[in-house]
C-alpha cells in the first residue's frame, strides 16, 4: 500500500490517536499529505475510550434519572407513587463502554476512508524525522517522516498515599469497573472532573462527599456559576468538605478511609481520586528530537502548534494549553493548515468555549469576569437569572443564569457564561458572537424563539444595550 503512494507529497507521522491526532490526520490527508497515525490503544485515544465519551455518557444517564425522578412535579406518574427510580450500573457501564468502542471504530473507519494509515503500537521519536513503533507482538517498525505531530495526551495524577486499586479506590479511568451503585462515594478533588462525577453519582442515588482543598467547588471557574453548583449540591445532599486536603486514602475491607490534613477521617464505601493529570511525554524521545518541555512536563508550543524542533508540532493535553477535546482538535487542525500551507489563524484562547457537565451544566466562553476584576479588560456585564424565563418555568428549571460581557466603549461581545440544562448547546451563539466580534445589538436584534432558554441570551444583550 505504501509503495503506491505519491512520493512527492509530504510524509506526516502523528503520534497519538486522540482528538488532536485524528483531526490533524483528517485535515492532513484532505490537504494531500501521506499520513500515518500511531496509537497504542485505539482511535479516539483516552478521550473516546476512557475519558470524555464514557464520562459524558454517564452524565447523560444521570440526567435521565433526574428527569424521571422529577416527572411527578409535571403531573406525570412514573410507576407506583412509592416506587423510586433505580440505576443499574452494570447495564449503564456496559452501554457507555460499548458506545466508546463504537465511536472509536467510527473514527478508525473514517480515517481509513480518506487514506490514513493506522498503526497500533507504542511509538517513540528516534529524532525529529523518525518514529519507532513497537507492536503488541514485539515487532518493531521505523517510520520516516517529513514532519511529526505529537498528541499523546495525559494520564490521571496519582497520590503516593492514595494508590488506586480499581475496586474501592479509583482514578477516573477505572470507575467503569463498578458493578453496583456505590453506597458512599468520596470524591477527592473539586475541579471539573471531581465535580462532574460527584454530580452524576449523586443523581444516580449515591451518597457523595466531595473533598475540596479550596474554599469552594470549581475554584478556577466563574464565581457565580460555582455558587449555583454549590447550592445545587447542597439541595441534592452532596456534602462538600471545603478547605480540606486529603493526606491519604486507605482501603479497609469493604470500605475506604480518607484522612484529611487536619486529622479528620471520612469513611465511605468507595473513593474517586481526581487531582489533575500528568502529560504522557516521558520516555518517548522528545529530548532526542529537540523538543523542549516545561517544568510540568508539557510540550512547549506556539500559536500554530509548533514545538522547538523543526517540523515537529504538538497538540492536546500534552501541551498544557487547555485540557479540552475541542482545543486539542483545533490545535491539530491549525498545525496541519500551517504545515501544509493552507490558510491559518493562530489559536486564540480568549475564544475557547468549554462546558462542565454537572447538573446544572456550566458553559463559558472568552473573557471572564475574573479577568475584568483583575484589570485585564474593561467590560460591561449583565447577569440574567433564568428564574424569569418562561421556558425555564415550564421545564421546572429554578437555577441558572445567562451572563454576557461586552467591551466597554465598543459594545463588542467578549465573553459569556451560561448555567442551565444543556448549557453546552446554549453557549454556542455567544461563542459565535465572541469569535466574530459581534456587537451586543447584533444579538439583541436577532429573533429568538419564544418561549426558549436562548431567549434569555437576547434579553441579556438588550439589557446591555442600555449600559452602552
Amino acid at each position: 500500500m505504501s509503495a503506491q503512494r505519491d512520493t512527492s507529497s509530504p510524509r506526516l507521522v502523528i503520534l497519538g490517536g486522540g482528538p488532536g491526532g485524528y483531526e490533524a490526520a483528517m485535515v492532513g490527508a484532505q490537504l494531500g499529505a501521506q499520513v500515518t497515525i500511531v496509537e497504542r490503544a485505539g482511535m479516539g485515544g483516552s478521550a473516546v475510550l476512557t475519558d470524555v465519551v464514557p464520562s459524558k455518557t454517564l452524565v447523560a444517564t444521570a440526567d435521565a434519572m433526574r428527569r424521571v425522578i422529577g416527572a411527578r412535579e409535571f403531573g406525570v406518574q412514573v410507576g407506583d407513587a412509592s416506587t423510586e427510580a433505580v440505576a443499574d450500573l452494570s447495564v449503564m457501564n456496559a452501554r457507555l463502554l460499548e458506545l466508546a468502542r463504537e465511536q472509536s471504530s467510527d473514527i478508525h473507519m473514517g480515517l481509513e476512508r480518506v487514506g490514513v494509515r493506522i498503526v497500533i503500537g507504542e511509538g517513540r521519536l528516534l529524532d525529529s524525522k523518525t518514529v519507532e513503533v513497537t507492536r503488541a507482538d514485539g515487532s518493531v517498525e521505523n517510520i520516516d517522516a517529513d514532519a511529526l505531530l505529537v498528541s499523546v495526551g495525559a494520564h490521571p495524577r496519582e497520590l503516593p498515599t492514595a494508590i488506586p486499586d480499581g475496586e474501592r479506590i479509583f482514578n477516573w479511568t477505572q470507575v467503569y469497573n463498578l458493578k453496583e451503585i456505590p453506597e458512599h462515594l468520596i470524591v477527592v478533588g473539586s475541579g471539573v472532573t471531581g465535580a462532574e462525577f460527584a454530580s452524576a453519582y449523586n443523581l444516580l442515588g449515591t451518597k457523595v462527599t466531595l473533598v475540596s482543598s479550596r474554599d469552594r467547588v470549581l475554584p478556577g471557574e466563574d464565581a457565580d456559576a460555582a455558587e449555583v453548583l454549590e447550592e445545587a449540591f447542597k439541595n441534592n445532599g452532596v456534602n462538600v468538605v471545603a478547605k480540606s486536603r486529603a493526606e491519604g486514602v486507605e482501603r479497609e475491607g469493604d470500605s475506604v478511609k480518607v484522612t484529611l490534613s487536619d486529622g479528620r477521617v471520612i469513611i465511605g464505601s468507595h473513593c474517586l481520586v481526581a487531582v489533575g493529570s500528568i502529560p504522557n511525554t516521558a520516555g518517548i524521545g522528545l529530548e532526542e528530537a529537540g523538543v523542549k518541555l516545561t517544568e510540568s512536563g508539557h510540550i512547549q508550543v506556539d500559536g500554530v502548534s509548533r514545538t522547538t524542533a523543526t517540523n515537529v508540532y504538538a497538540a492536546g493535553d500534552c501541551t498544557g494549553v487547555f485540557a479540552l477535546a475541542s482545543v486539542s482538535a483545533m490545535q491539530g487542525r491549525i498545525a496541519m493548515a500551517h504545515l501544509l500551507g493552507d490558510s491559518v489563524k493562530p489559536l486564540k484562547l480568549t475564544e475557547v468555549s468549554s462546558n462542565i457537565f454537572t447538573s446544572p451544566e456550566i458553559a463559558t466562553v472568552g473573557v471572564t469576569e475574573g479577568m475584568v476584576a483583575e484589570g485585564k479588560y474593561q467590560a460591561d456585564i449583565i447577569k440574567l437569572d433564568l428564574a424569569t424565563n418562561a421556558r425555564a418555568k415550564m421545564m421546572n428549571v429554578n437555577q441558572g443564569f445567562v451572563k454576557i460581557l461586552a467591551r466597554r466603549g465598543s459594545g463588542t461581545v467578549i465573553g459569556g457564561v451560561v448555567v442551565a440544562p444543556r448549557a453546552s448547546e446554549l453557549i454556542f451563539p455567544i461563542a459565535l458572537a465572541v469569535h466574530n466580534k459581534l456587537h451586543v445589538d447584533d444579538i439583541a436584534e436577532t429573533f429568538s424563539v419564544y418561549p426558549s432558554l436562548s431567549g434569555s441570551i437576547s434579553e441579556a444583550a438588550r439589557r446591555l444595550h442600555t449600559h452602552l
